[in-house]
């Protein structure tokens, strides 16, 4: 039973962003407290936005988003396993109560919403996407949140890392993340191969999940991932890893809502999402999940 124990709260320590949907707040919240309940009540359409809106849409009634609800704090289930909650579902409601319309979910895999959005099977994503040369070829992008990416290593960094140390290290990334395309390649150039270094080895895996879990047992050196979701596990759940620091190479911080390149849904998305981070509702989310400094104030269009 001692060793059960032991390996159960390693599981819970470092699979943080599974268990933290029963170790968060929201399992201690009932269906009014603040993080699960619908932040979007009371919110009316704004009449811009509405006056944008493609009467296809009107028709309809309905925007679909695509999100993969699976990174908290900013995407993941509440403690009934159903309900999305975190910054990007409260910001995807407050744009739909914007724009008059309901709602619905589509739990997506992270490298697949791209190709969901270009093909029609989705009408937007909020879901932490930074903006890069290929995502704005096929997206029209509008500026929301500003997060970034972090390395994470082992709990107390027992091989001494550091982010200039790092060269020909195994270090994790998810699949079709800015992390994989753009942040890991840069920094492995800036601080490795342009210094006649061998280059940080990405290991590509599915989920954070398993990155953690491979973290764990030594398979890998470090996880580079997002700075919201690892700042908020490492607040659930401390000594599960060390942070060693941002990683401020290949890819802007500012992280944008998706929709098909030339949507007729685009300018009244962009007006809808300007609205939003205007309201008191927007700043409400952020401090709920402990984002306060991502904050921005322009819906700018890329």
């Amino acid at each position: 039973m001692k060793t059960m124990s032991k390996i159960q709260t390693a599981a819970a320590g470092l699979a943080v962003l599974v268990a933290l949907s029963a170790c968060s707040a929201a399992a201690t919240q009932d269906s009014n407290s603040p993080g699960t309940a619908d932040i979007s009540a009371g919110i009316q359409p704004d009449a811009k936005a509405v006056s944008l809106l493609p009467q296809s849409y009107k028709d309809k009634g309905e925007l679909t988003v695509a999100m993969d609800l699976h990174y908290p704090p900013t995407t993941f289930l509440a403690e009934d396993n159903q309900t999305p909650i975190g910054l990007n579902p409260d910001i995807a409601r407050l744009v739909a109560k914007k724009l008059g319309l309901k709602l619905k979910f589509e739990d997506t895999k992270f490298d697949t919403i791209v190709p969901g959005l270009d093909g029609g099977r989705y009408d937007f994503t909020a879901t932490t996407m930074s903006k890069t040369e290929e995502r704005l070829a096929v997206l029209d992008m509008i500026d929301y949140f500003k997060a970034g990416s972090s390395v994470a290593v082992a709990a107390g960094n027992p091989l001494n890392l550091s982010m200039e140390t790092l060269c020909g290290k195994n270090i994790a990334v998810t699949a079709g993340s800015t992390g994989q395309l753009k942040r890991l390649p840069a920094l492995s150039e800036q601080t490795c191969t342009s210094k006649g270094q061998p280059a940080i080895n990405a290991v590509t895996l599915p989920n954070v999940q398993e990155a953690l879990t491979q973290l764990h047992s030594k398979r890998i050196d470090g996880i580079l991932y997002d700075t919201t979701a690892l700042g908020w596990a490492a607040k659930q759940q401390p000594d599960s890893f060390t942070l060693l620091g941002r990683v401020n190479v290949g890819s802007s911080d500012v992280t944008a809502i998706g929709v098909k390149k030339g949507s007729p849904l685009t300018p009244a998305l962009q007006a809808a999402i300007q609205s939003v981070l205007e309201t008191p509702e927007y700043k409400k989310s952020l401090e709920t999940w402990g984002l306060e400094s991502g904050a921005i104030t322009d819906a700018k269009l890329n």
